[in-house]
């Protein structure tokens, strides 16, 4: 028997919301309030339910409203302290909220970080260790958990931010730099690990961003702003990249630090 004219349309309407619903994709921005993260949920949002999860996050109305305005299917947040005391169980709990109300996260962006106070951190201990902290051993333990359960479904994007400050140590920003050069090597084993898994973990390594975090500090050369560190960061993912430099003239220059006497290295600024 032919189905009816109604019940056909019927039919046809539910094909095209399942494919609708498998084709959206969950993408969590952990760190929703920063610059480089809202711009790279920006261009991840058309057709995608979007979730940005940072501190205060009954305040990020602008950027839910820029991500909606983005083509976004849905647009959620929550808290999310990355240097919760008890952030590793924590951090499972949030993951596992998520899931639950939106579906398996497919895109995970780490985009949380601090640049901290280098001359603090020389002579206070607690402030130093807690730029590590954010910097390196949060990402490390999130990184672990988002890794484990991508691994478990077979499939996911992992985004990590690493710096050109962790490709030499500067003493002018050791304590960011070192926990920049950690999170960069961790990210790179990760990668490694995860090869043939089916999950694509890409580190993104910009040069100095001219944005909150360095206001009112001099640019460097080959500064970009947040909009272009997302634009390269989405197009390397898109592309399936491991690693891209933004912008990409400062690889070579990373590559040549490495031959800088360290006589004249120590004496560089920030």
């Amino acid at each position: 028997m032919q189905p009816s004219g109604s019940t056909l349309a019927q039919v046809i309407i539910a094909a095209v919301k399942d494919t609708a619903d498998t084709d959206r994709r969950v993408v969590v921005i952990f760190g929703g309030r920063s610059e480089i993260g809202t711009e790279l949920a920006l261009r991840l949002a058309p057709g995608n339910t979007v979730v940005l999860a940072a501190r205060r996050a009954d305040q990020l109305e602008p950027q839910v409203a820029a991500v909606r305005a983005a083509g976004a299917a849905a647009v959620h947040t929550c808290e999310f302290d990355a240097d919760d005391p008890d952030d590793s169980p924590a951090h499972a709990r949030l993951i596992d909220a998520i899931e639950s109300a939106h579906g398996p996260i497919d895109t995970a962006v780490l985009a949380f970080g601090v640049l901290g106070d280098q001359a603090r951190a020389e002579v206070d201990a607690a402030h130093a260790v807690a730029v590590v902290h954010t910097d390196y051993l949060a990402q490390v333990g999130l990184l672990t958990e988002l890794a484990r359960r991508m691994r478990a479904a077979g499939h996911g994007r992992l985004v990590v931010f690493s710096s050109i400050a962790g490709a030499r140590v500067r003493r002018a920003n050791y304590v960011y730099g070192s926990a920049k050069a950690g999170l960069d090597g961790f990210a790179c084993g990760l990668a490694d690990a995860l090869h043939g898994t089916g999950v694509h973990l890409l580190i993104v390594r910009p040069g100095f961003v001219i944005g909150h975090m360095t206001e009112g500090m001099e640019p460097a050369p080959f500064a970009s702003t947040p909009a272009q560190v997302a634009e390269a960061a989405a197009g390397a993912l898109a592309r399936g990249r491991r690693a891209v430099w933004v912008p990409w003239v400062i690889r070579p220059m990373a590559f040549t630090t490495r031959f800088v006497p360290q006589f004249v290295w120590r004496r560089l600024p920030r």
